[in-house]
């Protein structure tokens, strides 16, 4: 294959109102390397993720767990304080918000080495209507945030079995 099919003029790279154009890039460059190389180099199982997060802010690692009592979300937030972080609990949802920024210098012997790294996030978790938002409670402790959402009494889901009907 010669290098100037790979770059012919005619292939262009449509935006439409609502999409990203940098998952659009992210996409054509991935089917360039899929074209030169005879397929992806990458494993099939990381099509589920997309990359394009890691360029724009961090993501956090978040898991809820509920139980009869309350709802228990943590979020891995390393190297973040509280005064970083904004927790909003409204309508039936918590709001996660943060910035991360780290600067380190170092001067020795002859150079000068300075890095910066800034990032931002936002995650949205939906409660269920048992919820109790006003008397939700979050602490951080060792770059691990827990949010507690009591529920609400007398909204204890009672479970029931489903018949099954066989569709011909």
């Amino acid at each position: 294959m010669a290098v100037r099919n790979l770059f012919s003029a005619d292939r262009s790279v449509p935006v439409t109102r609502g999409e990203n154009p940098l998952i659009n890039l992210q996409e054509e460059m991935n089917r360039l390397f899929d074209n030169f190389f005879g397929g992806s180099f990458l494993p099939a199982s990381w099509a589920q993720f997309q990359p394009i997060e890691s360029i724009t802010g961090i993501t956090p690692a978040i898991d809820v767990k509920e139980n009869d009592k309350n709802i228990k979300i943590t979020a891995e937030l390393p190297g973040l304080e509280a005064k970083d972080v904004q927790i909003q609990v409204a309508d039936h949802y918590v709001t996660i918000k943060g910035k991360k920024e780290d600067e380190s210098k170092e001067e020795k012997d002859g150079y000068y080495r300075k890095e910066r790294s800034y990032g931002e996030f936002q995650r949205v978790i939906a409660l269920p209507d048992s919820a109790n938002g006003d008397k939700a409670e979050a602490s951080l402790n060792k770059g691990l945030l827990t949010i507690t959402v009591p529920k609400k009494p007398g909204t204890e889901a009672k479970p029931r079995n489903l018949e099954i009907k066989q569709v011909a």
